[in-house]
């Protein structure tokens, strides 16, 4: 797959050649993907491509190349969880984590005691700090303690609590998204506060009525934590939560397309109002996820997985354990939705969401080198490039 060409060490340029290259809006062919370190530097025709002029030359046939997947919301995975006190439990998620083409990612938290949450945040804000092996920590997203009882899910009744604006202020910088139950917060300046740190502030396990979320938007919050679950079912004269989120256009929603926690229907529901631009691909997946069937933890709880279903001991849905690639084909499949507009709701969408859209979430000129390879036939991922260096390849 790969032909390696040296120029005396001059020359650093790699080339990704033969692929159909999935751009913002369209797929291209007959296009060479160049870059140098860890950045793009060009697309060019085929045509006017030298191989000699590159280090490295990378034959794509027979793959989608894509900018790499970002997951925003990841509890865990190869028996791994962001909660996990030992240090290399992000280190595992990071090595792990291209095999399903995921480049970046946020680390996401339970809800738990403060003490345990506050040493979450802070293993994974000296994560951030160290050059990745892997998958690339952005920082971290929030899943409570701030929520509704009533819609707690996996989370755990006992640790829920109100909202504290020191726990925002000692950790501004690390955390990225926040998921709340904006109805259980009484001072609205701690929207404001979470604005002025560049902190997405999402709606879930909440019991929010289609008011309430309306009374959210004049706040600037606008993103909602895996559409359909953890909050109440819509009603045609109460459309609450879910309502809001289908109708307004400046809400970006969260799914997690596993065929498990959202109907294959609901999912086509939400592409018809969401479209390309308002929805996300998220895992939501826990320790269990490329671990198989078996017993877990997630949250101080036992979770059962079974026929890749994850439930606790009472039933209750407890994240999932797909990943990243197997999500883009699910959603691709169920809704028919374009390859492109797809691949945006886990690459550009995201990096949008968290302010990186600059850098990442796409393949343009100058952007960094975080690049996807996935069969063209099922979507598995054959090849995953970090900051200009392979990290995962399939082994024949």
């Amino acid at each position: 797959m790969v032909r390696r060409q040296r120029r005396n060490g001059v020359n650093a340029v790699k080339a990704v050649v033969n692929g159909n290259l999935v751009l913002e809006r369209e797929i291209v062919s007959g296009q060479v993907l160049l870059y140098e370190g860890d950045t793009i530097r060009d697309i060019m025709g085929q045509r006017f491509f030298c191989p000699r002029m590159c280090e490295e030359v990378i034959d794509a046939t027979g793959c989608f190349v894509t900018a790499g997947f970002i997951n925003e919301h990841i509890h865990g995975c190869g028996g791994a969880d962001a909660m996990d006190e030992a240090d290399h439990a992000l280190e595992t998620m990071a090595a792990l984590l291209p095999q399903t083409g995921v480049t970046a990612f946020l680390p996401t938290t339970m809800t738990y005691e403060r003490s345990r949450i506050e040493a979450a945040l802070t293993r994974i804000r000296t994560a951030r700090r160290k050059k990745p092996q892997g998958a690339r920590i952005l920082g971290a997203h929030m899943e409570g303690p701030f929520i509704n009882e009533q819609y707690k899910g996996a989370q755990e009744a006992a640790a829920i609590a109100k909202a504290d604006i020191s726990l925002i202020e000692d950790y501004g910088d690390i955390i990225k998204i926040i998921t709340l139950a904006p109805e259980t917060i009484d001072d609205k300046t701690f929207f404001a506060l979470c604005r002025d740190k560049d902190i997405v502030v999402s709606v879930g396990h909440s019991a929010a009525t289609y008011e309430e979320m309306a009374g959210m938007a004049d706040c600037g919050v606008y993103h909602v934590t895996h559409l359909f679950n953890a909050m109440p079912a819509f009603h045609h004269r109460q459309p609450g939560l879910i309502g809001a989120a289908l109708t307004d256009d400046r809400a970006h929603c969260e799914l997690i397309c596993d065929n498990i926690h959202v109907h294959r229907t609901a999912q086509v529901l939400a592409y018809k109002a969401k479209g390309r631009d308002g929805l996300i691909l998220i895992t939501d997946s826990l320790r269990a996820c490329l671990m198989g069937d078996g017993l877990f933890e997630l949250g101080g709880r036992e979770v059962l997985v079974r026929d890749g279903r994850a439930r606790l001991a009472d039933g209750t849905l407890a994240g999932s354990i797909v990943t990243m690639d197997r999500a883009v084909f699910n959603f691709l499949v169920n809704t028919g939705a374009p390859l492109p507009d797809v691949i945006a709701m886990a690459t550009i969408n995201p990096a949008r969401d968290l302010g990186v859209a600059e850098r990442l979430g796409s393949l343009e000129k100058g952007k960094q080198a975080d690049i996807t390879f996935l069969d063209d036939g099922d979507l598995h991922v054959r090849r995953t490039i970090v900051a200009g260096e392979t990290v995962y390849m399939e082994t024949p």
